[in-house]
């Protein structure tokens, strides 16, 4: 197993249900982008420590019984960075609707910490879950 792909695991299994310990794992400067998230209205990117558990205390409020499940983690030759998928589910307490969501995840290290996250998911599972609008798409009535 290498650095990248253990931080990886531990990203999963802390970022819920232990996030205090979660949030040793992330460097001061980690960048965490979220390519699909501005479809909801959400950032692209989230820089540095305070902007992204500004966002993942955020996330954390939103939702109850919150877990990531099938993970499949895929190291890279450089053992600083490595790829998961995996499947989560929560509900979503504004709306009251279950949210299902597949996820791809990039991740690299440095100094033994998180460094870069790159997140991919469905945002149409959820914009339906949080009962949002998906920016950009128009009407298709005249």
């Amino acid at each position: 197993m290498t650095i990248a792909s253990d931080l990886l695991k531990k990203h999963f299994q802390t970022l819920v249900v232990d996030n205090a310990r979660w949030q040793t794992l992330i460097a001061d400067d980690i960048l965490w982008e979220l390519a699909y998230a501005p479809a909801i209205g959400h950032p692209a990117r989230l820089s540095g420590r305070e902007e992204v558990v500004r966002h993942v205390t955020w996330f954390l409020g939103a939702v109850e019984n919150f877990r990531f499940f099938d993970l499949k983690v895929y190291p890279f030759a450089d053992p600083e960075g490595a790829v998961a998928e995996v499947k989560a589910e929560g509900l979503i307490k504004p709306t009251g609707r279950i949210y299902h969501q597949d996820y791809v995840l990039f991740l690299s290290t440095a100094g033994g910490k998180i460094t870069f996250l790159r997140e991919y998911f469905d945002p149409v599972r959820a914009a339906k879950a949080l009962d949002t609008p998906i920016l950009g798409l128009e009407s298709c009535g005249h």
